[in-house]
C-alpha cells in the first residue's frame, strides 16, 4: 500500500468493499509504527465509512468537544455541541495531504455553540466601575450588597473606587464596604484570585478589566452604563435574574482574541523602581533581552503606531514573520483584533470583522499613498514594526488607548495573536450580540427603506404593457 509522506495513506483509486476496507484496517495497523499514526488526524471522519487512517475520503465531520488528542492515539470522537468549528479537510485527492502541525494552538470557533461553563461554583468576583461618574453609584452599591448579601461572594473592586466621597460618607454602605477585598492597579496581583469580572460602565471598562489580567482572563459580564456600549451587552434593569444564570453557568461566550505585545528599547540611564514585578510609572517590570529592555503587554482593541507631536510623516517598517511586507508612510498605522475593528480601525476605513475570527488587522492612518488599503492577516503571525532607518522623527505607541510610550531607532514592537483571549459573557449568543451592536450602536445599514408599489399601480402597469 502506499505511503503519502508518512502521514495518510491511500488504497486504490477506486472505491473498495466494505471486507477489503476491513481487511486494509487490519493491514495498516501491523504496517504503522508509533512516529507515523502519531502525524495522523483522528479527528477527521467523513460521512461514509473512515478509519482513523483516512482509508476512504469524503466530507470529513466536526472538531470534537474534546481537546485535541495527544499524538499518536486512534480513538474516535464524536461531535456534538463543540467549542471549535469543523475540522477542514486536509486530504487532497488520492495523494496529497498536508503536515500536522503539532504546535497549533487556535482553532477556527463555532460561535454557535460557545457556553460558559463552572468547574466549581465561582466564589469571588472582581467589580470594576467607572470611575468619576455619580451615575454609577447606586447601581454599584446595589450590585455589591446583592453579591454579599444574597450570594455570599467575594468582592473585589479598587482602591480608588471607595476613595469616593459619595461611598466613604454613606453611613448605610459603611458595613458593606468594609467587606471588600480591595487593590491598586500595576501593585498588587489578584490574577489568581478572581472567578469571574463585572464591568460597570462603558467600553473603557472592558478594556481596562483586560490590562489587568496578564495572563489567563475570567469570564466578564459587562453591564451597558456609559456612552457607546458595543461591548457591553448586558441591562442592569434585571441584573439579579441575569447574575443567577451566569453564575448557574447558563450563558453563552464570546473568545475575544487579544494580541501579545513586546516592545524592546535601547536601554536609558534612568533606572526605573519597581514594585512587585511592576515600575512606578505604570509600566510592567522591564526585563532585558540582548542588553535591552523588554515589556509585553496583553492588548485587547488595538496597537497604534503614529507620529506624535511631529510635523513630519512617521516612517516604520513592517515585517510579517521576519519578512519586510511594506514601509508606512503617514500618521500612523493600527495593529487591531477583530474586536478593535469596530473601534479605531474602523474609523480609519478598515472593515469590521466579528470577534470569532481569527485574524488581525492592519489599517495604514491618512497613508501617503493612496492605493495603501487596510489588509487582514491570518491570526498567529508575528508582525514587527520598526522605525525606518530614514525617518526624520521618532514614533509614537499606545496599546488599548494607554501605556502610550516613544519609539526611537534601535527599538522594535513585536505583535502576535496571544493564547489568552477575554471570554466575553453574551446576552443571547456571540451572532446575535454582535449584529445587534452594529445597528444600535454604530447605526450600521441603518436608511430608510424604499416605498413599493401600491397594488393598484402595479396592476395598472401590467395591464399597459400588455
Amino acid at each position: 500500500m502506499p505511503r503519502c509522506g508518512g502521514v495518510c495513506f491511500s488504497g486504490r483509486s477506486s472505491q473498495p468493499s466494505p471486507v477489503e476496507m476491513e481487511q486494509a484496517k487490519v493491514n495498516m495497523s501491523k504496517e504503522l509504527g508509533p512516529d507515523t499514526a502519531a502525524y495522523c488526524c483522528p479527528e477527521c471522519r467523513g460521512d461514509e465509512s473512515w478509519s482513523c487512517k483516512h482509508l476512504v475520503r469524503g466530507r470529513a465531520k466536526s472538531r470534537s468537544l474534546s481537546a485535541s488528542p495527544a499524538l499518536g492515539s486512534t480513538k474516535e470522537f464524536r461531535r456534538t455541541r463543540s467549542l471549535h468549528g469543523p475540522c477542514p479537510v486536509t486530504t487532497f485527492g488520492p495523494k496529497a495531504c498536508v503536515l500536522q502541525n503539532p504546535q497549533t494552538i487556535m482553532h477556527i470557533q463555532d460561535p454557535a455553540s460557545q457556553r460558559l461553563t463552572w468547574n466549581k461554583s465561582p466564589k469571588s468576583v472582581l467589580v470594576i466601575k467607572k470611575i468619576r461618574d455619580a451615575s454609577l453609584l447606586q447601581p454599584f452599591k446595589e450590585l455589591c450588597m446583592y453579591l454579599m448579601e444574597e450570594n455570599g461572594m467575594i468582592v473585589y473592586v479598587e482602591k480608588k473606587v471607595l476613595e469616593d466621597p459619595a461611598i466613604a460618607c454613606d453611613d448605610n454602605f459603611g458595613p458593606v464596604k468594609k467587606r471588600f477585598c480591595t487593590f491598586r492597579e500595576d501593585y498588587d496581583d489578584i490574577s489568581n484570585q478572581i472567578d469571574f469580572i463585572i464591568c460597570l460602565g462603558g467600553d473603557g471598562t472592558l478594556l481596562y478589566a483586560s490590562s489587568l489580567f496578564q495572563g489567563s482572563v475570567p469570564p466578564v459580564m459587562a453591564f451597558h452604563l456609559g456612552s457607546l456600549g458595543f461591548l457591553t451587552p448586558f441591562t442592569f434593569k434585571s441584573f439579579q435574574s441575569q447574575l443567577t444564570q451566569v453564575i448557574e453557568g447558563n450563558a453563552a461566550v464570546v473568545l475575544r482574541s487579544r494580541l501579545k505585545v513586546r516592545v524592546v528599547k535601547e536601554p536609558r540611564s534612568k533606572k526605573m523602581a519597581e514594585h512587585n514585578g511592576l515600575s512606578e510609572n505604570g509600566l510592567p517590570g522591564p526585563s532585558l533581552e540582548g542588553g535591552k529592555q523588554a515589556l509585553q503587554y496583553q492588548v485587547l482593541n488595538e496597537v497604534v503606531i503614529d507620529r506624535g507631536p511631529s510635523s513630519y510623516l512617521s516612517n516604520v517598517d513592517v515585517y510579517l514573520d521576519g519578512h519586510l511586507i511594506t514601509t508606512v508612510q503617514g500618521d500612523g498605522v493600527i495593529v487591531s483584533t477583530p474586536t478593535g475593528s469596530t473601534a479605531y480601525a474602523a474609523a480609519a476605513g478598515a472593515s469590521m470583522i466579528h470577534p470569532n475570527v481569527p485574524a488581525i488587522m492592519i489599517t495604514p492612518i491618512c497613508p501617503h499613498s493612496l492605493s495603501f488599503r487596510p489588509i487582514v492577516v491570518p491570526a498567529g503571525v508575528e508582525l514587527k514594526i520598526t522605525l525606518s532607518p530614514e525617518a526624520r522623527n521618532t514614533a509614537w505607541v499606545s496599546l488599548d488607548g494607554r501605556k502610550r510610550q516613544e519609539i526611537r531607532h534601535g527599538d522594535s514592537i513585536t505583535i502576535t495573536t496571544s493564547c489568552y483571549p477575554l471570554p466575553s459573557i453574551c446576552v443571547h449568543d456571540p451572532v446575535s450580540d454582535w449584529f445587534e451592536s452594529l445597528a444600535q450602536c454604530l447605526h450600521w445599514n441603518v436608511r430608510k427603506k424604499q416605498a413599493h408599489f401600491e397594488e393598484e399601480e402595479e396592476a395598472a402597469e401590467d395591464g399597459e404593457e400588455g
